[in-house]
């Protein structure tokens, strides 16, 4: 409102001086003047009292992979000091997976419902009607800036920066060297996404992370911010120097081990350089910090498959671990701390809060009023930060893992769910366990409870018809003249099951499969595909023999040139809704599609 008054009153003064003559335009300047000074002041004022936000996010770090969750063996000193300093929700869940924790964090609505519940196959979007939490601090006068993993969409309009950033430096893809990032990145010294343009940098990856978010807060020390930082680390590959995996060699002895570990080493590391730096900047107490992980550990502990308890290392006691919907699958750390908010001191809350509530909660705490219109599924906690006493308004919460960990069939109701009411856990509609009686989730305790299974079984089906009805493609803009050309990559390809390939490994086998990529042509014209097996970047050549593209009711073929690096088609596009898919025949006639498929509005 202070910036809407302050953008009035100049253009009436504005209009003044275009009308005033001589001593009268010298006096009406120095009012100008004066305006601007008075106002801005008001404005910086009004914002001056207004809390930062730093939410930081790692991948694949479970609730046991912390020291100070009773680790044996693992060394996290200064994600500890958070630890004691914060307020830790202990019960605190997320989605079993990277992508869904991600939407429904960003959004406050259960990631099914945003349309981004897949960490490939065309289903890592969210639907262009959603409204990110960069898009809630933003127009509420807040710098916005988000570092690291994104993994909602590698093109426009779902990349971070088409969502309320403001400032983005980030790897494209699911992880650092998967198919659609950069070629040749491997976590050291590699090439990301400043705002749109690409940037080599030095170093190893997390260090860059937090160097870059460093940065971003002290050019914004002055004003409030809201800074995303989403480490790519510890998920796999597991790499990371000698000096952090080494301290572990001699104590883990399950593959990767040490190196997932000495990953977790290293971004305590950085934890406590960057929390010096805000007591640096005096920004320390003013500063909401929060500290989660986007689902349970990938390689903490050795497993006997997704749904077993640890058979060696540490899980915190509980059964399963990522990809899974028993308790190791989505329960992790939320440490938050806010000195100046009265959120410190290491106080313990055991409620149920989740992802989705994190949107909503912050809104609270920094007094911004989000429109019903965004039908948020998250519920603010807020009231318990202030209280620990107060009571949770949250009755319970679903964790539905769509489609399943190898997205073996569509996404079908019950399937791979877990329906969450105090300490009780039902498992896809059908095992029931007492957390209190049974953390590990041992003993299903159906049988002798029927009354219990049938009461969390009647909070399932409106979730399931409401957000199933959002389950539905998300499209590419192709001709967005925000991005041209558009780089169109394999794990996008919209299959009804599996995944596409989406790493190098299974591309340089040249697998034979294709599929459709789901595109929205913005402007109706003439258009140049470039067909690839591999990123241009790489400078290989096509090994086919012949090539074709169908888009928009339209069918092309060409030879492919011996030694060509990609194969051209030039085609007249309508503007609307289509499905783009390509195929590339080798000497027996077998199709797999192009990996990577440019597309340019001419």
């Amino acid at each position: 409102q202070t910036l809407h008054s302050y953008k009035v009153c100049m253009i009436k003064v504005t209009n003044n001086i275009s009308s005033a003559r001589g001593d009268k335009l010298l006096m009406n300047i120095r009012i100008t003047v004066l305006l601007s000074v008075l106002l801005c002041s008001l404005v910086m004022n009004v914002f001056a009292g207004r809390p930062n936000v730093i939410l930081i996010m790692t991948d694949d770090q479970g609730y046991g992979d912390l020291e100070c969750h009773s680790n044996p063996i693992l060394k996290t000193p200064h994600l500890d000091r958070l630890y004691k300093d914060s307020v830790r929700f202990t019960d605190f869940h997320v989605s079993p997976f990277c992508t869904p924790t991600r939407a429904a964090l960003m959004t406050g609505r259960y990631p099914g419902r945003t349309g981004a519940y897949r960490t490939s196959s065309g289903r890592t979007m969210m639907h262009t009607d959603e409204k990110t939490i960069a898009n809630v601090f933003s127009t509420n006068g807040y710098a916005t800036g988000m570092v690291g993993k994104w993994h909602l969409g590698d093109n426009a309009p779902h990349r971070p920066q088409d969502r309320g950033f403001q400032n983005v430096v980030w790897h494209r893809c699911g992880g650092v060297g998967q198919a659609s990032d950069f070629w040749g990145n491997d976590y050291f010294d590699d090439t990301y996404e400043r705002n749109g343009k690409h940037e080599k940098f030095k170093g190893y990856c997390t260090d860059v992370w937090f160097m870059e978010a460093m940065r971003f807060i002290e050019r914004n020390k002055d004003r409030p911010f809201f800074l995303y930082l989403a480490t790519n680390a510890p998920h796999g590959p597991y790499r990371v120097d000698p000096k952090w995996s080494e301290p572990y060699r001699e104590k883990i002895h399950w593959g990767g081990g040490p190196e997932f570990y000495g990953m977790i080493a290293n971004i305590d590391h950085n934890m406590g350089l960057l929390r010096e730096q805000l007591k640096d900047l005096k920004l320390a107490s003013n500063t909401i910090l929060i500290f989660m992980t986007d689902n349970g550990t990938a390689n903490g502990a050795k497993f006997n498959g997704l749904t077993s308890e640890a058979v060696q290392g540490f899980n915190a006691g509980m059964r399963g671990k990522k990809s899974s919907v028993y308790e190791g699958g989505h329960r992790v750390p939320f440490f938050i701390h806010w000195p100046d908010g009265g959120i410190e001191g290491g106080q313990d809350i055991s409620s149920i809060t989740a992802h989705i509530d994190v949107l909503p909660t912050l809104a609270d705490l920094c007094g911004i009023t989000i429109s019903e219109s965004q039908q948020l599924d998250g519920i603010s906690f807020s009231d318990q930060l202030k209280d620990p006493d107060a009571l949770s308004r949250r009755d319970h919460l679903i964790v539905q893992f769509q489609g399943g960990a190898y997205f073996s069939d569509a996404p079908k109701a019950w399937e791979h769910t877990c329906v969450l009411k105090s300490r009780w856990r039902l498992i896809n509609g059908k095992e029931l366990y007492n957390l209190d009686q049974d953390p590990a989730q041992r003993n299903d305790i159906s049988a002798s409870n029927p009354g219990l299974v049938q009461e969390l079984r009647a909070l399932y089906p409106s979730f399931w018809k409401s957000v199933s009805l959002r389950m539905v493609p998300v499209s590419i803009d192709l001709g967005n003249p925000a991005e041209s050309p558009t780089v169109l990559c394999s794990q996008d390809w919209y299959m009804p099951k599996g995944n596409p390939p989406w790493d190098f490994g299974q591309i340089s086998k040249l697998v034979r499969v294709t599929g459709p990529w789901m595109v929205n042509v913005k402007k109706a014209g003439l258009y140049r595909l470039t067909l690839r097996q591999w990123p241009a970047a790489a400078n290989k050549p096509v090994k086919a023999l012949k090539a074709k593209v169908r888009i928009a009711g339209k069918e092309m073929e060409a030879r492919v040139d011996p030694g060509s690096k990609g194969v051209v088609f030039e085609i007249e596009l309508p503007v609307g809704k289509s499905e783009l898919q390509t195929w590339l025949f080798d000497e027996q006639g077998r199709a797999g599609g192009a990996y990577f498929t440019e597309v340019e509005a001419l």
